[in-house]
C-alpha cells in the first residue's frame, strides 16, 4: 500500500523533472482521499492559501501502476500552472477547454504515458471499478425472533 509520503516524493520528482518552469508561489500539498470511480484526482485552493492535490484513495493499492499516479499528479500540476486553484495568473477561462491539459502534458514529455493511460483505463480500470463498486446486496431477514 502506498501512503501520502509516496505521493509527496512523486510530486517533488515531477516538479523537478517536468515542471521546473512553473513558479511555486504557495505550498502545494498532496494526499490520498476519497474513492471515486469517475475521477482520478483534483486540485483545490485551501482557506489558508495553500493548494492541495487530492489523489483517488483506490490508488493506494499497488495494482494501480505508478505511471497512473504520476500522470494524475502531472495533470493537476498543469491546472496549477494554468492558474486554477493556485496563485498564478489564470491563463484560460475553463480548465479543460480545447484539450489544453493534454496539450501541455505532451509538451512536457507525457505523450507515451497518456497512451498507456488510455489503454489502462479501457483494459484495467473499468474492471477495477466493476469489482470495487459492486452493488451492495442487502440481506433481508424473513423472520423476526423476539
Amino acid at each position: 500500500m502506498r501512503d501520502n509520503i509516496f505521493l509527496k516524493t512523486r510530486l517533488e520528482y515531477l516538479w523537478q523533472n517536468a515542471f521546473l518552469d512553473v513558479e511555486k508561489k504557495n505550498n502545494v500539498n498532496v494526499r490520498f482521499k476519497g474513492k471515486w470511480k469517475n475521477k482520478f484526482g483534483h486540485i483545490k485552493k485551501l482557506t489558508n492559501g495553500d493548494s492541495e492535490i487530492v489523489i483517488n484513495g483506490y490508488f493506494k493499492d499497488l495494482k494501480i501502476p505508478d505511471y497512473i499516479i504520476d500522470l494524475t499528479i502531472a495533470h493537476e500540476l498543469v491546472h496549477y500552472s494554468h492558474g486554477f486553484n493556485s496563485p498564478l495568473p489564470k491563463l484560460y477561462s475553463h480548465p479543460h477547454k480545447g484539450g489544453i491539459v493534454n496539450k501541455d502534458l505532451k509538451k512536457r514529455g507525457f505523450t507515451e504515458v497518456l497512451k498507456l493511460e488510455r489503454k489502462w483505463i479501457k483494459e484495467e480500470w473499468r474492471n477495477i471499478v466493476k469489482e470495487e463498486f459492486k452493488p451492495k446486496v442487502k440481506v433481508r431477514r424473513l423472520f423476526r425472533w423476539f
